[in-house]
């Protein structure tokens, strides 16, 4: 194959691709319905054409007619005072229009046929033309709804191109968010781990904070210890742990003097 045939059958390929993408079937039927109307309109201008030729022709046959019945009536009147030459010229004069009648009649038959012909040409073109209108729409109707339930079908499963748009939209706010999320735990565990060091102030050390948590909780255990002596069900609580005994146990204290000791009066004896 030479270089021209294939770049030929190449650029026809790629044309008959782009020209089938453009194509519209619902368009091309309603091309083809409106071509069948304007032939079906030439063939009844034709049947038209026809019938006048036709109707002139028997216009002029009765023409003729009348003529050479005037001729022979012309004939008769000659023959009566007797000039039988201007009778014998009316009777040429109405012979040759008989021969002109005969030709016209001819015609006349041949245009009648032909008008005939056409007329049912017409009449089955016409058949046609409805059988084509009536399958025309039901073809129509039956690519727009399969056209709508396509579209329909692509939008749920995410595949037409409005909706692939949007899924990779999402996808990509998805990926952003993943790694903004990841590199804000990263940050957190470095600073947790003093890698990396909060100017800001807003954060403690694990020491700091697990002796923060220490002494709220101790508050709360002291708290607790008081209301239960005030109401006569324990101890008096202890009011804090004193420095370097925190892991050790605290000393016992003094017992409290009993209510007979309180009421001594000063200066007797124990």
């Amino acid at each position: 194959m030479s270089v021209m045939k294939r770049l030929s059958m190449i650029f026809k390929s790629k044309a008959n691709k782009a020209l089938d993408k453009m194509e519209d079937p619902r368009e091309t039927l309603d091309y083809s319905y409106q071509r069948q109307l304007e032939l079906l309109q030439k063939v009844r201008r034709g049947v038209a054409d026809v019938a006048t030729s036709r109707k002139r022709v028997e216009l002029q046959v009765n023409g003729l007619e009348q003529q050479a019945r005037r001729y022979e009536e012309q004939g008769r009147k000659a023959l009566s005072v007797g000039r039988e030459d201007l009778a014998r010229e009316a009777l040429q004069r109405r012979s040759n229009l008989q021969g002109q009648m005969a030709d016209l009649k001819i015609q006349h038959d041949n245009l009648q046929a032909e008008e005939e012909k056409l007329t049912t040409a017409s009449q089955r073109l016409q058949a046609k033309v409805d059988s084509f209108r009536t399958k025309k729409e039901t073809i129509k109707a039956t690519y727009t709804a399969a056209e709508a339930q396509t579209r329909i079908n692509e939008a749920f499963s995410g595949i037409s191109e409005e909706m692939g748009d949007v899924g990779l939209a999402i996808q990509r706010a998805e990926d952003k968010t993943a790694q903004m999320q990841a590199r804000a735990g990263a940050i957190d565990e470095l600073l947790a781990s003093g890698a990396l060091d909060d100017y800001s102030g807003s954060r403690t050390d694990d020491i700091q904070a697990e002796l923060d948590r220490m002494g709220g909780g101790m508050d709360v255990e002291l708290e607790l210890a008081r209301m239960k002596a005030e109401l006569g069900q324990g101890p008096a609580p202890k009011s804090a742990i004193e420095p370097g005994q925190g892991g050790q146990q605290a000393a016992p204290q003094q017992q409290p003097q009993s209510q007979t000791q309180q009421l001594r009066q000063p200066g007797e004896g124990a």
